[in-house]
């Protein structure tokens, strides 16, 4: 971990900040509040995703268009330079379904994946991939995931120690009215040519989640942190390298049925950002997306919040937040701002206590 008076520097030179009036930039641990398309050429924009690029950039990818679920909606990405964002293309649309929830992925060593869905709505959808070997340039032609794989359904893989990849992934099975959620996960031995899809990961006290993230504790353990529709972040964990999973259990941190990420941090510490709001109990599992907020917990079951990044109501609010720690230490946050733009934010994380 850098120290911060290196991190302010190198952020203060290397980077050209619009601090955001809506974010708690009272607090100083956020170094960076900026919009990736100050001026998209679409109405609506959501579901962003982030990736370290070998060599210290960053990129980012989310789709836009007319209206989440209509045919018109590409996948659009972005590199950051030194002092700005890129101006985004669209690098995957399909010509008869919108496009869904990009997630990038950076291996070591590897080419960089852009794993997206396709398809009329979340229930049947299926999984695509695109690569690129010179860090988002160029493109591959897009690939489909094998039949009853889905890829990471919003937040980043990971990879384990023997070099297997553990994508996040669930299911929103049934009608749109009577519809249900569950968890499971995703694993490729062989670098991403051939994927298996595990078993759904038990959820006896009723609690129903889509769209985890894969956290390390510090003894080895691999926790998983999940969006529920009953009010409250769902936590499992597994001993195995992720091949088995602990029944769904409730962590005393609320969500409003909004999407979450977390990154393990490289002190050890584990990080997550969320809506910290109650569901409305006139409509279980649903609230407003606002504040959207940074918990830290040293051992993945004791959450403290540390940080509000954004508290001013607007009609959409801000949600679906992607979240990874790059090698100078900094922690960067890209999240949906009013359904209409992408913020990337960046934080010292030394100040998160």
């Amino acid at each position: 971990m850098i120290r911060r008076s290196v991190l302010l520097r190198r952020v203060a030179l290397a980077c050209a900040p619009l601090f955001a009036t809506g974010a708690d930039a009272r607090g100083s641990a956020v170094l960076l509040s900026e919009f990736i398309d100050p001026a998209p050429p679409y109405p609506q924009a959501h579901a962003s995703t982030i990736v370290a690029l070998p060599g210290g950039t960053i990129a980012a990818a989310w789709f836009g268009g007319s209206g989440e679920g209509r045919p018109d909606v590409a996948i659009w990405f972005a590199r950051r330079t030194a002092t700005r964002w890129e101006t985004p293309v669209a690098v995957a649309r399909d010509a008869r379904y919108p496009t869904w929830n990009p997630v990038l992925f950076q291996p070591p060593g590897g080419a960089l994946h852009l794993f997206y869905k396709v398809g009329p709505d979340p229930r049947d959808w299926w999984g695509m991939e695109i690569t690129s070997t010179d860090g988002g340039r160029h493109w591959s032609a897009p690939r489909r995931l094998p039949d009853g794989v889905l890829g990471p359904i919003k937040n980043k893989p990971v990879v384990l120690a023997d070099g297997t990849w553990l994508s996040p992934s669930s299911r929103e099975v049934g009608t749109p009215e009577h519809n249900r959620w569950f968890l499971r996960m995703e694993r490729s031995a062989d670098a991403g040519r051939t994927w298996t899809a595990g078993p759904e990961i038990a959820s006896p006290v009723g609690l129903e989640a889509i769209q985890p993230s894969v956290l390390t504790l510090r003894d080895g353990t691999l926790e998983l942190v999940a969006r529920t529709r009953q009010g409250v972040v769902a936590v499992s964990r597994s001993r195995d390298a992720g091949r088995t999973w602990s029944p769904l259990a409730a962590l005393a941190v609320p969500n409003p049925n909004a999407g979450t990420d977390a990154v393990t941090l490289a002190d050890g510490r584990q990080l997550l950002v969320y809506n910290d709001a109650a569901h409305d109990p006139e409509t279980p599992g649903n609230g407003p997306r606002w504040p959207l907020g940074v918990v830290i917990s040293d051992d993945g079951v004791h959450w403290r919040r540390v940080l509000t990044l954004e508290t001013r109501p607007l009609p959409d609010g801000y949600a679906y937040p992607a979240v990874i720690q790059t090698r100078d230490g900094g922690v960067h946050i890209t999240y949906t701002w009013n359904r209409t733009r992408i913020r990337h934010v960046v934080l010292d994380p030394e100040l998160l206590r």
